[in-house]
């Protein structure tokens, strides 16, 4: 393991004359101030943050506050500490599942639906592969079919195929996952993540639907073709067939599992 880099001040200027406020609104903006200095300096994971006492001095700031503000940045997931001998705070890569997750709670009391990420699905994915078509390499073709396996035969049990929907969703997070546009492949990967959680798909998932299946496995199919082929074009008009397709079908069975709960309640 590398040994941690350790640059011993931050600049004072950018705390000062700043009117950072009082309580939390003063901690998060010298964890802003802090992340810029990490930005500036070029830091990478591995790398430690200045002493609590440098902070301090530098920042102007109280004990209080520094020990507020690395809380709020190791929450965030950019930093963990580490007491004892060669402690400290040290940089950390924020992993994609720890940003989905923040990302979904703030999104779970908004009312997100199928509609809505589809809207945004339609609009994404079919550049996300198209801009991944002249570069694909054979390794990332295979693992896609390796994906694709555990879904090609037809479910025998609804646990198979809840668990084979989920597989289906997964084959699209592995296309993020290719992507060299960092911002474009994590939100198009957050998306097909937000589909397996979403209360209303769940219950989907729950539900027979040989069509959705089949027709699903049909455009991959499609698409791996053109990838191989390096046509950015042709896979760019499969994928947005593909995700209007998944649209329409999934909205529909929306519409029926909705449908069929309204008749419940007027029943009873």
């Amino acid at each position: 393991m590398k040994s941690p880099v350790i640059i011993r001040s931050i600049d004072p200027q950018r705390s000062q004359g700043l009117g950072l406020g009082r309580g939390r609104g003063r901690s998060l903006a010298v964890a802003g101030i802090i992340k810029d200095w990490i930005i500036k300096h070029g830091l990478s994971p591995g790398d430690r943050l200045p002493q609590e006492h440098q902070l301090i001095a530098d920042l102007a700031v109280s004990k209080g506050t520094v020990r507020e503000a690395l809380k709020v940045l190791e929450t965030q997931g950019l930093i963990r500490t580490r007491t004892g001998p060669g402690g400290g705070a040290f940089i950390t890569e924020v992993r994609e599942d720890h940003a989905s997750a923040l990302l979904a709670n703030y999104l779970l009391f908004r009312d997100v639906s199928i509609a809505d990420i589809y809207e945004l699905r339609i609009s994404l994915e079919p550049q996300l592969v198209a801009d991944l078509a002249p570069r694909i390499t054979t390794e990332q073709v295979e693992e896609l079919r390796t994906r694709m396996s555990s879904y090609t035969a037809p479910p025998a049990t609804i646990e198979e195929e809840r668990e084979q929907r989920r597989a289906e969703l997964e084959f699209h997070e592995t296309l993020a996952g290719f992507s060299d546009n960092p911002l474009l492949g994590f939100v198009c990967g957050f998306l097909a993540r937000l589909l397996k959680e979403l209360t209303i798909c769940k219950r989907i998932y729950d539900q027979p639907n040989p069509e959705l299946r089949e027709r699903g496995v049909s455009y991959q199919e499609q698409l791996i073709e053109a990838l191989c082929a390096r046509d950015a074009e042709t896979a760019r008009a499969v994928m947005q067939a593909h995700m209007r397709a998944a649209q329409r079908m999934m909205l529909a069975q929306e519409a029926q599992l909705t449908k069929g709960f309204l008749s419940t309640s007027e029943r009873q």
